[in-house]
């Protein structure tokens, strides 16, 4: 697995797997409508880039895939976590 920095071109791989891992991994501990609530499957891809873009954003990509991402803002606040 290899780290490298968040590219635009990444976004739409990258919010789908976020749809997946919210959908997937917390399935059994939240409701259907609190999933939704937390990803509906229609991200703002323009917000998306431009939050990940602003701060300091790395993708973990293994195979050719990305696997992770996390992105820190100048506060010190991480924002998404490598999944």
């Amino acid at each position: 697995m290899t780290l490298r920095p968040y590219r635009s071109p990444d976004l739409r791989e990258l919010t789908e797997l976020f749809y997946n891992t919210v959908h997937t991994v917390n399935a059994g501990d939240y409701t259907v409508e609190q999933l939704d609530a937390w990803a509906d499957g229609a991200p703002d891809l323009e917000a998306w880039d431009r939050t990940l873009s602003e701060h300091i954003a790395f993708v973990a990509v293994k195979s050719g895939k990305i696997t992770g991402f996390g992105d820190i803002d100048a506060s010190g606040y991480l924002d998404q976590r490598l999944t």
